[in-house]
């Protein structure tokens, strides 16, 4: 057998890239053996500078910041790449002609999960750059899929709860019920699930609470990339 290939975490905010980071860690054992899972590097610049850039709407930036943490990563031996941070995405696409490394991107493995669990519609959540962005809209439409954004004040308070609270470790109960209010406008609006769009989501909303099904982003990834790794062992 092969060695598993390398994962490198492009990573931003803390919280969202250590589910990743322990999500790779604890479910490799079911792939490769008790207390095994692929080589995993991470390289994370401070959240400050990402958004400065997302403040000014310097999305150019944001990849440059991505591509620097991508070329430190291919220095140590990463072989592939993924960005436990959905709101980023949104620079992809001028960084992958210059990266070192292939990535992974978030919305499709959301996507392609939604589509193998029959899912048609699906609301989305995630930071206000998030929703208003075409992340999501462009891989849930690329296979088949329909959508339905947060109304403007749905999109101002779930960001407020991500960039005051979920991203310092923060969880309160009134936010759960916000998060709550807005999954449960999304199945009124005809959802059949819902995308957790901000890898911090997950810390407070999950199956257990939620009025519609949902789609960790963070941990898809997470799962994809291990299924990626491991393919080198097949």
């Amino acid at each position: 057998m092969t060695t598993p290939l390398h994962i490198g975490i492009v990573a931003c905010s803390a919280e969202g890239a250590a589910l990743c980071y322990r999500t790779l860690c604890t479910e490799g054992a079911a792939l490769l053996g008790p207390h095994a899972h692929p080589e995993v590097s991470m390289h994370t610049p401070p959240l400050a500078h990402y958004m400065e850039r997302i403040y000014r709407d310097d999305w150019a930036g944001v990849a440059e910041l991505m591509l620097d943490s991508a070329h430190k990563l291919a220095a140590i031996g990463a072989d592939f790449l993924i960005c436990p941070d959905n709101t980023i995405h949104q620079a992809l696409p001028a960084v992958r002609p210059r990266s070192p490394r292939p990535w992974l991107h978030i919305a499709d493995e959301v996507a392609r999960e939604a589509v193998s669990r029959g899912y048609r519609r699906l609301g989305l959540t995630g930071t206000r750059w998030l929703v208003a962005s075409e992340v999501y809209p462009q891989a849930l439409t690329a296979h088949g899929l329909e959508f339905v954004r947060p109304s403007d004040a749905q999109r101002d308070e779930i960001n407020r709860i991500i960039m005051d609270e979920l991203v310092y470790g923060t969880f309160k109960s009134e936010s759960v019920a916000a998060f709550q209010r807005t999954i449960e406008r999304f199945r009124r609006d005809g959802c059949d699930g819902v995308v957790l769009g901000c890898t911090e989501i997950p810390l407070i909303i999950h199956d257990g609470n939620s009025a519609l099904p949902t789609l960790d982003s963070t941990r898809l990834l997470a799962r994809a990339a291990l299924r990626k790794a491991v393919q080198a062992d097949r």
